[in-house]
Parts: structure tokens; sequence; C-alpha cells
């Protein structure tokens, strides 16, 4: 890691000194331009050379000074103190002409100076100053692109790791599979004697902040060996052919480490299906083929592994999952319980907490998080535990944190009309009160109305069970749930607004996904329509499906609303009741509003 940030801060100085040499040669180029312009300032025709010849014949020109190498002539007129300028046509039949007329005693001053060797290289650099800024400019578009230093074509890691599987929680069943994959760095040997093969590559899958970086350093680290990093958009470049050559180039270098693991992040850059097309399509492509060939090109003696990490593999082209490439696949998912427990553990090292926080009981709140989103709470607590001054982290810090990172961050100072004020408390009430007949919604963790991010106000629920499964009765129960808002706002003060906008746009998409995806409409059937990944599929099953499958998304989203309405009008003092304790106190905890829903029951 510190090596990455190394190779991050010298392109980042790397990247300086280009823009500084930028805007350096601009500079000169202006201070030359300007110099000429001062040092040539009279150089404008104020005297025609044919009113020059005139006056040398009447005896009306005094003086005449010239510079060796000039086209321009100073002129000085009797009776006139101001010097005129004329541009010289040819030079030496104009000093040949005046030295005529000084012989045949016309009286003429005439002075011919040396040349500046200064002034005369500023004209040569001047005229050669195109070709100059196109050669600086070739130059570091090449440095740019990394064709400067042999040693410096990518960034990469190629020192041992120090990470470790210990540095790794929440994944024990990815790292039961990995262990095999540091035995092979370990022990070639015994694999080889009993005929298996190692595996040529390994591809991570999963959710962004999963940990599939971290699990790639943690193999090179358990087995000792160089780690080559790399992430799939560096071998993207403008210039063609230059991603098929930074191939060759890390595996060029990976042979000579060997045994080492070749780590490529954001592989999907590269692996992409290849097309027939033209311009960028091609190169990928011919990126992609160079990987395919030097994957296949390994000696059987060569221990070169390559680790993969990707957030979309059905992006992948197929040449690249067959076995012989990335033989093995591993779904990298996201923490169970336990798992975010010892995540939390591993990121609680260094940092002060109070003695009555639980992160057992964080981890219990926290379903669905990745292993990077829990260290930012974390983080993002011991930065507020700072701002207040605090001795130690307490819960009150934590639970402030995730509620920054998950609704945004809380507006004390954004000022609210008491209009929109009520109708928030109102919107917020409805979704509580909704939430709370509804047997699947009715774990209620937070109701408020500080503004937070975006939302004026928002209604937190707990997330303490991990499911592998969502029934359909519970997807329905979500949606209801969803318009208890607008319900709200249409019962209580006759009219809607703008503030159910995300309300909508996630209930649409759970309806969507009901009918499309997860086969939940009778009328539509067991049919899986991924509109994301294949927009064709529903016109092959023609217009009148699609019309079909609007008219099932719009009967989920009505009847929901419709629910939605129903509970609050058969509840409209436990609305009341909410509202106003919103309104006064603006915060809302679990136990208060159960305590406020038992009263009104």
């Amino acid at each position: 890691m510190e090596s990455k940030n190394n190779d991050n801060k010298n392109n980042k100085k790397q990247n300086i000194t280009i823009i500084i040499s930028v805007i350096l040669i601009i500079i000169t180029i202006l201070g030359i331009v300007l110099f000429m312009k001062y040092y040539n300032k009279d150089e404008d025709k104020e005297f025609s050379y044919t009113q020059l010849l005139t006056s040398i014949n009447e005896g009306t020109v005094e003086k005449i000074e010239m510079t060796e190498g000039s086209n321009t002539a100073k002129i000085k007129l009797i009776n006139e103190e101001k010097e005129r300028n004329v541009l010289i046509p040819s030079i030496d039949s104009f000093v040949e002409l005046v030295q005529d007329k000084s012989n045949n005693g016309v009286n003429i001053e005439f002075n011919q100076k040396e040349r500046n060797i200064f002034v005369s290289i500023l004209r040569t650099l001047i005229s050669f100053l195109p070709t100059i800024i196109l050669v600086a400019l070739m130059f570091m578009i090449f440095k740019m692109q990394g064709l400067g230093e042999k040693g410096k074509v990518y960034d990469s890691e190629t020192q041992t790791t120090k990470t470790k599987f210990e540095d790794v929680a929440g994944l024990d069943e990815e790292k039961q599979e990995m262990i095999e994959i540091v035995d092979f760095l370990k022990n070639p040997k015994k694999f080889q004697d009993m005929g298996a093969k190692v595996p040529r590559g390994v591809l991570l899958c999963g959710n962004p902040g999963t940990g599939k970086t971290l699990i790639a350093k943690a193999i090179a680290g358990e087995a000792n060996v160089p780690f080559i990093s790399m992430s799939g958009s560096e071998f993207i470049e403008m210039f063609a052919g230059l991603g098929a050559s930074r191939v060759r180039k890390l595996f060029e270098k990976a042979r000579k480490v060997a045994p080492c693991i070749v780590f490529i992040d954001e592989i999907d850059a590269i692996g992409s299906r290849r097309t027939s097309s033209s311009g960028a399509e091609t190169e990928n492509n011919q990126t992609l083929n160079q990987l395919l060939v030097e994957m296949d090109g390994f000696d059987t003696e060569e221990t070169i592994i390559v680790l993969a990490a990707t957030n979309r593999p059905e992006m992948l082209d197929k040449a690249l999952l067959r076995p012989g490439r990335f033989d093995r696949q591993i779904t990298v998912a996201l923490p169970d319980l336990n798992g975010r427990e010892a995540i939390l553990n591993i990121h609680a090292k260094g940092k002060q907490f109070a003695q009555d926080v639980d992160l057992r009981s964080i981890a219990e709140d926290t379903a669905g998080f990745t292993g990077a989103e829990l260290a930012n709470i974390l983080n993002e607590a011991a930065i507020i535990a700072t701002i207040r001054e605090r001795q130690s982290i307490t819960n009150k810090d934590i639970e402030d944190a995730l509620k920054k990172v998950t609704v945004g961050l809380e507006k004390h100072n954004r000022v609210v009309s008491d209009k929109d004020k009520k109708r928030t408390a109102i919107h917020e009430a409805g979704h509580a009160v909704v939430s709370h007949f509804l047997e699947t919604q009715k774990d209620i963790k937070e109701i408020s109305i500080i503004p937070r991010g975006v939302a004026g106000g928002y209604t937190m629920y707990k997330s303490s069970e991990d499911k592998c499964y969502i029934s359909k009765n519970e997807m329905q129960e979500k949606l209801i749930a969803l318009f208890g808002g607008r319900a709200a706002e249409k019962l209580a003060l006759g009219d809607i607004s703008t503030g159910a906008s995300n309300d909508l746009e996630v209930a649409n998409d759970i309806a969507k996904n009901m009918v499309t995806v997860y086969g939940m409409s009778e009328e539509v059937g067991q049919i899986h329509i991924n509109l994301e990944k294949d927009p064709y599929q529903l016109e092959l099953l023609g217009k009148k499906y699609g019309d079909i499958i609007g008219t099932e998304i719009k009967s989920l989203v009505d009847d929901a609303y419709f629910k939605a309405q129903t509970i609050l009008a058969n509840h409209m003092d436990a609305l009341e009741v909410v509202s106003n304790e919103l309104l006064e106190k603006e915060v809302i905890t679990a136990e208060r509003f159960e305590e406020l829903m038992a009263n009104i029951n």
C-alpha cells in the first residue's frame, strides 16, 4: 500500500512537472514575442521607400542608420527631430545608392551598426517556433502516455505486500478457497509431481468495497511473493497499440520475478466482449487479444497466477473466462453479521472507544453494508468525536456517522418555513404510521424532520437481518410503506408535493423488478427480462407483451398507493399525534415512537 501511495505521489509530481513545463513554455513564447514586438516597435512603415529616394535626391535627408542584416532603416530628415522608419526592399542596392550620392556631394550621415547576436538568435528561434512547440507537445503527450523511461511504463507494486489473511475479515469461505492458491505459489512442485496444473487465473467478483483488492494482496502476503498490481484503465490509451504493448511489458516483468501474482483491478475495462467496431473498440480488442495470448503463454515452470477483480462479470468476454485462463471465479459476497463484527474489530484498532460502545450492536444495524462502508462509518465517527473534542468515540458519534453516510449531512442552518416543516412532518409521520401496521416494515429506528443531504426529513428503518431472499409479500409491503408519505399529504393536506419524488423512483424500480425480473406477476408469468443487459428482449416478445408489463407495473404501484391511503384513513389520530410530536421535538426515536403508538392503540 505504501508503494502504491509512493507511485501515486510520483505520478502526481510528474503531472505537476509536465503542467509547469507547459506553463513555462507558454510564458517563454509570450516573452519572446513581446520582446521582439518591443524591439521592433518602430518597424511599422511610417515613410515609404519611394519617399525616401525622393528626399535623398532633394538633399533633405540628414542621417541614415541601419543594422547589419536588418531590412529597416532609420531616417532623420533636415529640420525634423522625429526619426522615420523605412522598409528597404534591397539592402545592397540601397547602400550603393547612398554611397554614390555621398560621393557626388550630397551631405548624408550614413551609419551601419553591427548586428546584435542576441536579437539574431531570437529571430531564428521565432522562425523555428512552430516546430519547437510541436516537438515539445509531442514529447509531453508521449511522456503522459507512459512512453518515457522504460522502468516507468506502468505503475506497479513489485515488492512483497505486508497484508495477511488476518487483515481480511468477513470473508472466511473466500479465504479457505484462497489458501489453495497460496499453497500453489509456495509449493508448486508437489502439484506438478501429481500431474496437476497450477491455476492460471482467479477472477474475484463482487460489489464495490467488498474487499477484492484486499484479499488479492493477502494472498501475495501469505505466499511471500511479489505482487504486481495494475488497473484495467491503465492499459487504455489514446495511441493505437499501446494497450497491447503494456500487457506484454506487464507479463515480461512478471516472468522475471516469478513466482508472483499479477493483479488486474477493474478488468472489465479491457476484458469486455469483443466487437467488430472500429476506433477505440478495436484498440480494446487488441489489448484483450494480447492478454488472452499472454495468459495462454505461461511456461509450465513459471508460477504466475493472475488475479483479477470486477464488479460486472457478465460484461467479460467468454474467451477470458474459459478454463486455462481464469480457471476459477470466486464471488466475494457482502459480509454477514459475524463478518461485519469482525471487520469492525479490525478497523477499530487504533481508535479510542467509550466503554459502552458495542461493535456487535453496530454490526446488527448495518446489514447489507460492505467492508469499505463499515470502515468509513468508524472513520467518520472518529472525525465527529474529534470535532466535538471528546476523549473517546461514543455511541452517539457512531449513530451520527451512520446517518451521515446513509442519509447525508445534517443541515441545522437550512431555513425551512413553518408550512414546509408541517408538510415534512406529515410526510414522515405517514411513512412511520403506515410501516407500523405492516408486518415486514414495522421496525422503525428513527424519524426526523431535520434536513439531511437533499432530503427534508427521513424515516430510518432497522436493518438487523441478513436476507438471502425477499418474499413477494415483503416487496408489496415495501411499496405500501414508500407511498405512506404521499398518502399522508393527500389525506391531511388535500394536496401532494414534490417531496415524494425519491419514493416514487424507488417504488417504480421495485414494481418493475417484480414484474420483469422476479416473475411475481400472474399476468406476465414466469419470465425474466433484464432490460439493462438485453434491451431487445422486450421487442422480441412483442408490443402487446410490453403493454401488459406496463399495465402490471402500474397496477402494483396504484394498489400500494390505495392501501397506504386506506391504512392512514383508519389511523388519522396516529398520524396527527406523530406529526405533532415531530413538529415539537424534530426527532422521534424508536422507543418514543412505540410509546406513542401504544398510547393511541
